[in-house]
């Protein structure tokens, strides 16, 4: 399967100022424009109910994502579109792949299914979703890449799992190119990025420079003892980008964002981050696919700005033209 994403932008936040419910999606619609011209390839947002730590305040807005996704693909027609990324536990995984199948055929293919194995136990205690251990979380991931896939490919699915299990079902029509690119999010060595060597087409993973290559050695070597070639896989890295035309604009923002998330730990924050102008950014995204990624998904604290989305764009799609 070929490259998923080389540039992504992710939008982890609806609270825009001056922009109210009934205006909301008329500015997404906006955003998700300006995205698509400015060489971003794919757009996502995240699987939540409600805003979690680090982005803003749990009354903060929460749309549901693959509704969203759903109205994207109507207004877009060039970016790929997918959950960064879908917890296994709030969804049957035979309903997962009937949605994202859905997204594929309003899309003309262009849906991507990110899947992993949940995080969130307030968010499931809040709204009644069952949070079990993490080896049953793990099992069900399993259960649910194993019947995703057959779905997307097969006639007709049969698949008897540990905690889930599909017998006869079908999935018609059928995703538009044949199958539907499957990306497994998160950084865990024994299971995750096990998991993605044996069944992902692509995987999102976090960190710095070092992390990075640590993980992508990690990926390797479970591609070695299961047969598979790693090139086959594309491998993202998510991050917040804060970006300003001078060094000085864009420290003033990583300020105020500070000042916004306290709790945050120092040391995620500077692994998290790329702050600078854009040749600064630049340089610091170059970095990051010498070190072995395919592809960077970048969130903007202020993606409402259209100007800043276009900047970003515009400056990490001169480093992809660049390398690939």
């Amino acid at each position: 399967m070929p490259t998923i994403t080389r540039l992504g932008l992710q939008l982890p936040n609806f609270n825009y100022p001056d922009v109210p419910a009934e205006k909301l999606f008329g500015h997404l619609s906006e955003i998700a424009a300006t995205a698509e011209a400015s060489d971003f390839d794919s757009l996502w947002v995240m699987d939540h109910l409600h805003q979690i730590a680090g982005v803003g305040p749990e009354t903060n807005w929460m749309l549901e994502g693959n509704t969203i996704l759903g109205a994207f693909a109507a207004r877009t027609e060039r970016l790929a579109l997918g959950l960064m990324v879908g917890g296994v536990t709030y969804r049957n995984p035979a309903l997962l792949a009937k949605i994202t199948t859905t997204l594929d055929i309003i899309s003309g293919g262009r849906a991507i299914l990110g899947i992993g194995a949940a995080w969130f136990e307030g968010e499931h205690l809040a709204y009644g979703f069952e949070f079990p251990p993490l080896k049953e979380r793990f099992e069900r991931l399993e259960d649910a890449l194993n019947i995703l896939r057959t779905m997307f490919t097969q006639e007709q699915a049969t698949y008897e799992g540990t905690r889930h299990s599909v017998r006869g079902a079908y999935n018609y029509p059928r995703p538009i190119r044949g199958d539907i690119p499957i990306m497994i999010g998160g950084s865990g060595e024994k299971k995750t990025l096990r998991m993605v060597a044996q069944y992902g087409d692509a995987c999102n993973i976090f960190g710095d420079v070092a992390q990075i290559r640590h993980l992508l050695g990690v990926l390797d070597d479970h591609c070695e003892r299961l047969g598979r070639d790693p090139a086959e896989i594309t491998k993202t890295r998510l991050g917040t980008v804060i970006i300003g035309t001078t060094a000085e604009e864009a420290g003033a923002k990583a300020e105020f964002l500070r000042r916004l998330t306290p709790n945050m730990p120092e040391e995620r924050r500077r692994a998290m981050q790329i702050v600078g102008d854009p040749d600064t950014v630049a340089e610091k995204a170059d970095a990051l696919f010498e070190a072995g990624l395919d592809g960077l998904l970048v969130n903007l604290p202020d993606a409402h700005n259209l100007e800043t989305v276009a900047l970003v764009g515009e400056t990490l799609g001169r480093v992809v033209g660049a390398r690939f």
